[in-house]
């Protein structure tokens, strides 16, 4: 029987690797999902990684594996959604723009998670820099993408003058929502609220 020395042999089947490489992305998810849970049922403080876990049906390790602590994980949330963001509603005027912003934002500040993980957050940004800056960072620049598009539309249409200041136009559009449902924690806004604040931010920032 003879064989043949120059015939190809079969590439032996590569491992897969280990480690980063194949984290399941459900399993990731399913853990940012468990810590917004976990943060508006116990707040930082009282937040670990076992209740993570236990929350999100999975073992310490797979958190571990992508986050080194709950610091760590809970800056990773907050950059995410300072990325994320809300869409930049768009009806042709600046009056409408923030009114349909209005009920977005509201909505969304009145949801028990974020109305709970909000506070928490900023009373642990009093002690701790690193989530003061996240924090900050996670609602200024999530809010600054849709305040410029609306007043640079606003602008292009003529509504606003070119080169109004958007730094005090961010101020202007998202202070007052904040200032009632994040500070002061005042129950949903009563009928007509949102849109007179539209009317009156719009003519705050005509005055710009």
């Amino acid at each position: 029987m003879t064989t043949n020395a120059d015939e190809p042999r079969p590439r032996p089947r590569r491992r897969a690797p280990a480690g980063a490489a194949v984290l399941r992305e459900d399993v990731t998810e399913a853990i940012r999902a468990a810590v917004f849970e976990e943060l508006a049922a116990v707040g930082y403080a009282r937040m670990s990684i076992e209740g993570i876990a236990r929350r999100a049906g999975v073992g310490k390790t797979a958190v571990y594996r992508r986050w080194r602590s709950k610091l760590h994980l809970v800056l990773d949330l907050m950059s995410a959604l300072a990325v994320q963001g809300l869409p930049a509603p768009d009806t042709g005027s600046l009056e409408n723009d923030l009114r349909l912003l209005y009920e977005v934002t509201s909505r969304a500040l009145r949801h028990p998670v974020a109305s709970q993980i909000l506070p928490d957050l900023q009373a642990e940004a009093a002690r701790n820099p690193d989530i003061a800056e996240a924090l900050q960072k996670a609602l200024r620049e999530g809010q600054d993408s849709v305040a410029r598009s609306i007043v640079t539309a606003a602008e292009e249409r003529g509504e606003l003058r070119p080169g109004a200041d958007h730094a005090l136009a961010l101020d202007l559009i998202s202070g007052p929502l904040y200032w009632r449902s994040v500070v002061i924690r005042a129950p949903k806004p009563p009928k007509g609220y949102l849109a007179a604040l539209a009317r009156a931010t719009t003519q705050a920032l005509k005055a710009l």
